[in-house]
């Protein structure tokens, strides 16, 4: 019993003088922690922000940057990004359908961390009155490892962190020449890939096909951006007059032909892929291209380059680049009338990222 108490008392004087130290208590201030005890009942509770606060609060023009450092960092491996975990529920009586992931990231020398839960294709809540999908971020404190905040952000914060990583592809892996836009699902993400084109200050006009929902986007992005939308009556169409092509679909089968193409070239930043059972784009345009990964090690599993793995007709060496060495420009994007494809499967780094941006903004808000 002496030797405990003796052993405690030293480890709480061990932690008292870390949380003392000029750097860590600095830190503690400005994320308005009172460092009474070395106890973990000091941490205060993390501040919860509702998807109200989250959506008002937020746009894809917040991300843009801090997404496009992020995917420089991953190319210097200055981002620890584990590979996503996926929970599959089975349809029951009491449970399901559904899809559940969990991804999450820390890149080097910033404060915090974040791990994102996202719980996707609940279909039968359509008929509950609900949406099919929902979602929290937790970021943590990376000085002592105590959640700061949880974002009820129901996908919220995922669309717009993609939409920013369809803005630093459109950025690096196309030219000024390539002004018109297609937009292939005209969904969340297809608006937040509209706004993030719109915010590179690029000049452009658009144009959009969907099963459903195309008439509704050209319009409302129309009026948002001050940019011409045309609907058009099919993929194809909207192929062969593209230069650059946005494909956003739940990707439960392929939604363009190589034939379709553009002969001048063109430019797929495909986001549909995200999990095994999905593929937006043939094996044969991938094979054909000059296929950029967002995270190859995560691609090869999830995303697009999985089907050509898995065709045999693409490895892992037929990768061009990461988008990160793109954007550090440590390989070239456009070169000619090519055929390139980025595969956008949404890495950790960018949960990070939004994280972050989230944070530095939200938390300046009156406390609820």
């Amino acid at each position: 019993m002496i030797w405990n108490n003796v052993a405690r008392l030293t480890l709480r004087k061990a932690l008292s003088s870390s949380l003392r130290s000029p750097a860590t208590s600095t830190y503690l201030k400005t994320t308005n922690y009172s460092v009474r005890t070395a106890s973990t009942s000091s941490f205060p509770p993390p501040r919860l922000f509702d998807y109200e606060t989250v959506s008002k609060n937020l746009t894809v023009n917040d991300a843009i940057d801090s997404v496009e450092d992020c995917f420089i960092a991953l190319s210097k491996g200055g981002v620890d990004v584990p590979i996503p975990m996926h929970i599959g529920v089975e349809e029951s009586e009491i449970a399901g359908p559904g899809d559940c992931h969990i991804k999450g990231g820390y890149i080097g020398s910033t404060p915090t961390f974040t791990v994102k839960l996202a719980c996707v294709s609940f279909y039968k809540n359509v008929e509950r009155g609900l949406p099919a999908g929902s979602g929290i971020f937790i970021v943590v404190n990376a000085v002592t490892g105590a959640p700061l905040a949880i974002f009820q952000e129901n996908r919220f914060m995922t669309d717009l962190r993609t939409g920013a990583a369809g803005a630093v592809a459109l950025k690096h892996c196309t030219t000024p020449e390539q002004d018109t836009i297609g937009f292939i699902g005209c969904g969340a993400i297809a608006k937040n890939m509209a706004r993030a084109a719109a915010a590179t200050n690029r000049t452009f006009k658009g144009v959009c096909y969907a099963t459903a929902g195309a008439p509704e986007f050209a319009k409302e992005m129309e009026q948002e951006l001050g940019i011409p939308f045309t609907v058009l009556d099919s993929a194809e169409e909207l192929c062969g007059k593209s230069d650059v092509i946005f494909t956003q679909t739940p990707g439960a089968s392929t939604v363009l032909e190589k034939d379709w193409l553009n002969p001048k070239g063109v430019t797929i930043i495909a986001s549909g892929s995200d999990q095994p059972t999905k593929n937006e784009i043939p094996v044969d345009v991938l094979k054909a291209s000059k296929y950029i990964s967002d995270l190859t090690k995560q691609t090869s599993r999830v995303g697009e380059l999985r089907s050509a793995i898995q065709a045999g007709v693409m490895t892992e060496d037929d990768v061009y680049a990461e988008l990160g060495e793109v954007v550090a420009q440590k390989k070239k994007g456009r070169e000619g009338n090519e055929i390139i494809v980025v595969d956008l499967t949404g890495t950790g780094a960018q949960d990070a990222a939004i994280g972050q941006v989230a944070w530095d903004k939200l938390s300046n808000l009156s406390a609820k």
